[in-house]
């Protein structure tokens, strides 16, 4: 069996205390495909733009001067400022695994599974509302997972349920938690409060070491649990193809079998991010891990890494540039 290498994709490091020039690159880079699937579904089939507004306005308050910025630089259109609220945006469907190991030191440690061609490949460092934040980009200015320079991390992984509902993106929530928010049971409660458009367990941790999963849904408030670690369902299995089709059950029980082993190391855990069954080759199906990501909250240090390569970023030393990375898949040749 060899590795047929079959994709790559260009990851960035970009760093910009506040919305500029760095941000209307991404913008202009990424905003064709953006709009394209903004609209897949026809322009009538997304909010108006007062809509957009009242919902970030009652559910985000905080968030509107970076909201208002970054319309003005993308251009101020009403399809931009529609897109970038991230209310009611079209259902997408990701896979991922992450886990706290809640030591002396604790870390977030995380996979991203989804399409190569559908992930910004941004790391991004702002001080948009005067709190350091960094993380991996979605939406343009949502997160993927990242840190505040309070030791607060989160990530977010797919909640397994096909249902879509009258809600944010989750992106700009999890955004959100690391602007305004300081421990976890902050951002345990922002979670649970903010409506979402979809099903997702975001996993939180804060440099305590306390940690939280929410389980969000459309419609329904978040529901807080203790738990260390979440892959892709909730209560139970309810969308049994993709739970077949991402391993969702066995990537769990892994992880726990884990965090139950009194002896299990940081080091230990990271590791298992990069094998089987938490680590994912099926690329070509939509459900590669993309990248890895461990947040060290009371280090202000991220580490970003592959089969056989890493990207250490941090606060103090945060480095920007580029690095491609190619991805391959097992094949019997």
């Amino acid at each position: 069996m060899s590795l047929i290498q079959n994709q790559s994709l260009l990851f960035r490091a970009v760093e910009e205390t506040r919305p500029g020039a760095a941000w209307l690159g991404l913008f202009q880079a990424f905003w064709p495909s953006y709009r394209r699937w903004y609209l897949q579904s026809g322009d009538e089939a997304r909010p108006y733009y007062l809509p957009c507004v009242r919902a970030l306005r009652k559910h985000m308050p905080e968030l509107l001067p970076t909201y208002e910025a970054l319309v003005e630089l993308a251009g101020g259109g009403d399809l931009e400022a529609r897109f970038l609220s991230l209310f009611c945006p079209p259902p997408y469907v990701s896979a991922c695994s992450q886990a706290v190991w809640s030591g002396d030191c604790p870390v977030l440690v995380r996979n991203y599974d989804y399409p190569a061609q559908l992930c910004e490949g941004v790391i991004l460092k702002t001080a948009w509302n005067g709190r350091q934040v960094m993380g991996v980009s979605d939406c343009l200015w949502g997160l993927l997972d990242g840190m505040n320079e309070d030791g607060l991390a989160v990530s977010l992984s797919f909640g397994g349920r096909r249902d879509v509902g009258e809600g944010f993106g989750v992106p700009l929530v999890l955004r959100y938690v690391l602007e305004t928010c300081t421990h976890t049971a902050e951002a345990a409660a922002a979670l649970a409060r903010i409506p979402v458009h979809m099903s997702y367990n975001v996993t939180v941790v804060d440099r305590s070491g306390e940690f939280a999963t929410v389980y969000v849904a459309p419609g329904k408030p978040g529901d807080i649990r203790r738990m260390a670690a979440a892959t892709n369902h909730q209560h139970k299995i309810e969308w049994h193809q993709h739970a077949s089709a991402t391993a969702t059950v066995e990537r769990h029980r892994r992880l726990l079998l884990m965090l139950q082993d009194g002896e299990l190391s940081a080091e230990t855990l990271i590791g298992a991010f990069l094998q089987a069954p938490i680590y994912s080759t099926a690329f070509s199906r939509g459900f590669g891990t993309l990248y890895s990501a461990a947040y060290w909250p009371t280090l202000g240090h991220a580490d970003f890494f592959w089969p056989g390569d890493a990207w250490p970023q941090s606060f103090a030393h945060f480095t920007p540039g580029e690095k491609l990375i190619r991805f391959g898949e097992p094949s019997l040749i």
